[in-house]
């Protein structure tokens, strides 16, 4: 699992403001996406990463329990 930067979503969403299909990560890796579809999915998973981060940092621990009706 890569851990993720607040600058790589910063680089992420710069290219996809320019138009530009490389990135350099704050690691030094460079990728090159093949079309903006491939640069938004990685945007949303930058995104996605970096909130769990700021969740397992905080503590805050969110579970759903789902509700069932007797239906009577």
């Amino acid at each position: 699992m890569t851990t993720w930067a607040v600058s790589d979503l910063a680089s992420v969403r710069s290219a996809i403001s320019s138009g530009i299909r490389s990135v350099t990560f704050a690691d030094g890796r460079r990728t090159e996406y093949h079309s903006l579809d491939q640069l938004l999915a990685a945007e949303r998973v930058i995104e996605a990463a970096l909130k769990m981060q700021a969740q397992a940092v905080s503590g805050v621990l969110r579970r759903r329990t789902p509700y069932y009706r007797n239906g009577l």
